[in-house]
């Protein structure tokens, strides 16, 4: 299996993202399954991607089949 690798900030950057458009495309997700299996991101980080998939869940998010969300 190969390491997962993020780029400093990226989590925030996805977060932030999410927050303003309120959909999550396929990229955010990629994004986001990269993050979950990354074993060393902090706590406030993982925290973060809970809630996030917590309003996925509710409905509160939109997912997208876009690649990703040109702004």
């Amino acid at each position: 299996m190969y390491p997962v690798n993020l780029l400093p900030g990226a989590i925030n950057e996805l977060i932030a993202t999410v927050t303003d458009t309120h959909r999550v495309t396929k990229a955010d997700r990629y994004g986001m399954m990269a993050a979950i299996l990354d074993e060393s991101i902090s706590e406030e980080e993982r925290g973060s991607l809970d809630r996030l998939i917590r309003s996925l869940v509710k409905g509160r998010i939109q997912v997208s089949d876009e690649l990703s969300i040109i702004s």
